[in-house]
């Protein structure tokens, strides 16, 4: 019996296999919201304008002498006072305010209703701190320029140090109202981007 060759079979190459992508852990970190963080920023920012600004407010105190000793400073004028209780009122809030910020980005979960309430704090606040500073504004004015239709002198010529610091004060609310400005706008667009499509 002739035995039959064997037959050859070439080798079956092992079919290429895929570098299998590596399953990657869940990540444990959740993505920043840069919302959130502008959020505490700008909050913080309100805080230090309003606190710098009661603190340069509440310091202004320049005493001259006329025939007699005759004392400048923000208690003899209403609209002053009001000025210095309505930025305490607003740095107050705006703390407490960052604090509840900080909160929702570390808890995101409750963010739409923090948000909403936020919203409604901070146009109070601007309301408060814009008013105020238009009326400390026109009291500094008035000692700078002077009014001669009813007779108001200037009293700047004299108490220079006092209207510098009364002017610093002015500028730094201003900054402060331009935050709150920004505060109601990053938080309606904040709240928005969370309402369902």
């Amino acid at each position: 019996m002739a035995s039959e060759p064997e037959k050859v079979v070439p080798p079956v190459e092992a079919p290429v296999a895929e570098p299998e992508k590596a399953a990657l852990p869940p990540s444990t970190t959740r993505p920043t919201d840069y919302f959130a963080v502008a959020d505490v920023v700008l909050r913080l920012l309100v805080f230090a304008s309003a606190l710098v600004s009661v603190v340069v407010m509440s310091t202004s105190k320049e005493t001259e002498m006329l025939p007699y000793p005759r004392p400048a400073k923000f208690t003899e004028s209403p609209a002053l006072i009001y000025f210095v209780a309505a930025l305490s009122v607003a740095g107050f809030f705006s703390l407490i305010t960052t604090l509840g910020s900080l909160y929702s980005l570390i808890k995101p979960g409750c963010c739409a209703k923090i948000i909403s309430h936020f919203i409604v704090i901070d146009v109070l606040l601007l309301g408060i701190v814009a008013s105020a500073t238009g009326a400390a504004g026109s009291v500094t004015y008035i000692g700078l320029k002077g009014n001669t239709y009813v007779g108001w002198g200037k009293i700047c010529t004299l108490y220079g140090k006092f209207c510098r610091y009364l002017g610093a004060s002015i500028g730094v609310s201003l900054f402060a109202s331009v935050m709150l400005v920004l505060l109601v706008l990053l938080s309606v667009y904040s709240l928005s981007k969370k309402i369902p499509k």
